[in-house]
């Protein structure tokens, strides 16, 4: 079968973010195949370019997890040649993402209301911490405080500990996945009317919706939920534990995988039987009593054993493994989500792929993040017909 092209070949993205949230949701669209040009400051440019070490060739590692597959072109906002630069893509583009402050393009003229005016078929998209419409619409987004304020932190760690916030940005990742599949929306929309609109992206939505079943759970019974650390608050047991080695995940997920642990494995059929771990439900009512038994038991086989025997017997389980043991696993490798690609700095460069994976219109083969202002003369030459000193001019050199 001929491979059709990427699903987004031919739409263009202009992309005014920076940091992570907005950058995450520009570089899902541009391996589905947009082409994504992303705008940045020419005195440092994204500020996730500098948040190093590691890095590589002095490209942060933490900037390089975003932005693959996109070019960059060096424009100053503050100047008017960089404004009317910026108009003159937004003319050719299908979508606009920016994640800046309450007004910030307004100023240079570059706001929802002023270019919907002049491209009506534009699709702009704001990310912001707590939404354009918003009786705190003028504060910064910031990750941390996200998961602080909407929920996240509260029920993460264990319930004898301070709350924690989770390692990654998650607040970010969530609205910029949120973000694309919004964009993707519009896109569907703007193709059946020909009509651009606003999609008004907030972190502190994105994270109250990822609660998830842990957020209807305190809607439905009115009550703070606990935090269960490596435990599941409604499934039991599905959990860490410790086995004569090292800690293992063990998750059963019904009624039948509990009997085949306990009778099975366990040898304790007794256990299976007894009605206050007969059912999910009385184990979650009973777990301070199960659990003590259940950790004992597994103490006494090594984590290859069980391992083993929990997936003979159909009981999900897994290593913990660590991160670089995550990476190199033969189930990442072939899955395509470890790649190394060229870098015109440091040779060649690892980056984790994308989990999209389509049939017949596969993502593009992945290229390097740019380095600052690399496709300036590519774009604003050859989409735009501006001569050096225009170029110039758009990046603040006058």
């Amino acid at each position: 079968m001929t491979q059709r092209p990427a699903p987004l070949t031919g739409r263009r993205i202009l992309d005014l973010s920076r940091v992570l949230a907005g950058p995450w949701c520009t570089m899902i669209l541009a391996d589905l195949g947009a082409e994504v040009i992303k705008v940045e400051n020419p005195h440092g440019g994204d500020d996730t370019r500098s948040w190093g070490p590691p890095d590589a060739a002095g490209e942060s590692a933490y900037y390089l997890c975003a932005n693959r597959n996109k070019k960059s072109v060096a424009i100053d906002l503050s100047c008017a040649a960089g404004q009317e630069a910026v108009k003159a893509i937004a003319a050719t583009s299908d979508v606009l993402v920016e994640n800046f402050k309450l007004g910030g393009l307004d100023k240079y003229g570059l706001g929802y209301d002023q270019l919907s005016q002049q491209f009506p078929g534009l699709i702009y998209c704001s990310i912001s911490g707590y939404g354009r419409h918003s009786p705190r619409a003028a504060e910064p987004g910031y990750d941390y405080v996200i998961q602080a304020e909407a929920g996240m932190m509260a029920i993460n760690g264990d319930a004898d500990r301070p709350p924690v916030k989770v390692a990654v940005a998650v607040a970010d990742l969530f609205t910029g996945m949120f973000a694309a599949q919004a964009i993707l929306a519009a896109i569907i929309a703007k193709d059946r009317d020909g009509l651009g609109q606003h999609i008004d992206m907030a972190l502190f939505d994105a994270q109250l919706a990822m609660l998830a079943n842990v957020g209807s759970g305190a809607l439905v019974s009115g009550k703070e939920p606990i935090r269960y650390g490596n435990a599941h608050p409604t499934v039991v047991p599905y959990q860490t534990f410790e086995t004569a080695d090292v800690a293992i995940v063990i998750s059963v997920g019904n009624d039948h995988q509990f009997g085949h642990l306990c009778r099975e494995l366990l040898k304790r059929p007794d256990i299976a039987d007894d009605e206050r771990f007969a059912t999910n439900s009385a184990r979650v009512i009973h777990r301070e009593a199960l659990i003590p038994i259940l950790r004992d038991l597994i103490r006494q086989h090594p984590s290859d054993w069980w391992l083993t025997e929990l997936r003979r017997v159909g009981v999900p389980c897994g290593a913990v493994r660590s991160m670089r043991t995550a990476l190199s696993a033969p189930e990442a490798i072939a899955r395509d989500m470890v790649l190394s690609v060229a870098h015109p700095l440091a040779g060649r460069v690892p980056l984790i792929g994308s989990p999209l994976k389509l049939s017949d219109t596969p993502v593009v083969e992945p290229v390097a993040p740019p380095l600052l202002g690399e496709h300036s003369s590519d774009v604003l030459g050859g989409l735009l017909g501006y001569d050096a000193a225009q170029i110039a001019a758009a990046a603040g050199q006058t």
